[in-house]
This record gives structure tokens, C-alpha cells and sequence, in this order.
């Protein structure tokens, strides 16, 4: 009666041990081209046992991970990386660490952001129209960093705007 006993407990504490996966789906990522899914892939690929799936045609990366640290980790390095999107997992944080504040300025140093074609270019361009006082910026293709100009406008809501259109990245000085 023991041993049954022994078995059963122990039967179930593995059972119960077994956790499932994590997964998060982040949907509005700036995906325009297949240089934009590589640099996606390029970047959570350096996070041990993060898996994901790019789908360019509907903006979403699926990543999955034994555990939520590890899913958290590949979201960072994707953010790190210039992309943004949002969690379908309320555990996993999409995080704008950019530095940006709300005092208003003429000129914004921003680095970071994925800009590999002139897709993603347009697309910086075409999020800054909708920022109030921004009147310029010179994001090229392959630049690692780019100025927007203007008349008193808010950090904050350059950001929000590249948020908005799947990039991200961080002020500069």
C-alpha cells in the first residue's frame, strides 16, 4: 500500500511540475520587408530557447518560451533592436524605454530605430506628420541615427508616434 501510495504522489508531482509554454503574440510590429523579419529574427535570436514566428503581412511576431523570463527577454532585445508592437500577454510587457521627456524642443536626436529600406523610412516620416510642431526629420535608409526638427514639440510624442507605427528606439543627447 505504500508503494502505491509513493507511486501515486509521485506520479502527480511530476505531472504538476510539468509547466506549459509562455507565449505572446505582438501585433502592429513595423514589418515592411524580409530585411525587417531577418532583423527580428536576428535579435531574438540571441535569447536561449526563445522560439517565434514572423507573419510581414499581418505586423505580428509570435515568440514562445518555456517561461515567461525567457519570452520577456526576447521581447527586449526586440525592442532593443528598433521594433515595437503589443502583447497579446498581459505578462509580458512591451516596454518604450526611450528616454524621451515631455519639455518641448526644436531638435530630437533619435537613435536606434530599424530603418533598413525606404519603406521603413516612409513609415518614420508618415508617423512624425501626425506629431504637433514636427516640421522635419532626416531618417535615411541604414542610418543609425536621425534629427527631428520642429517648433516646440514633445519628445514623448515623437515616440508615441514611432510606437504607433511599430518602431521604436531612444532619444539622444
Amino acid at each position: 500500500m505504500k508503494l502505491l501510495s509513493l507511486a501515486t504522489a509521485l506520479v502527480w508531482a511530476l505531472a504538476n511540475s510539468a509547466s506549459a509554454e509562455v507565449t505572446t503574440k505582438l501585433s502592429n510590429v513595423h514589418l515592411c520587408c524580409g530585411s525587417c523579419v531577418k532583423g527580428v529574427a536576428a535579435a531574438a535570436g540571441k535569447v536561449a530557447g526563445a522560439k517565434l514566428a514572423c507573419d510581414k503581412d499581418a505586423g505580428t511576431v509570435a515568440i514562445t518560451a518555456a517561461d515567461k523570463a525567457t519570452v520577456q527577454q526576447a521581447v527586449d532585445a526586440l525592442v532593443g533592436a528598433g521594433y515595437f508592437g503589443t502583447s497579446s500577454n498581459p505578462d509580458i510587457k512591451v516596454a518604450a524605454n526611450n528616454g524621451a521627456t515631455d519639455a518641448a524642443v526644436k531638435s530630437l536626436k533619435v537613435t536606434g530605430v530599424h530603418l533598413c529600406c525606404g519603406k521603413c523610412v516612409t513609415a518614420v516620416s508618415n508617423a512624425l506628420k501626425s506629431v504637433k510642431g514636427v516640421t522635419g526629420n532626416d531618417a535615411a535608409k541604414g542610418s543609425e541615427t536621425f534629427v527631428v526638427t520642429g517648433d516646440d514639440f514633445s519628445p514623448k510624442a515623437v515616440f508615441a508616434a514611432l510606437e504607433k507605427a511599430g518602431l521604436t528606439g531612444k532619444a539622444g543627447k
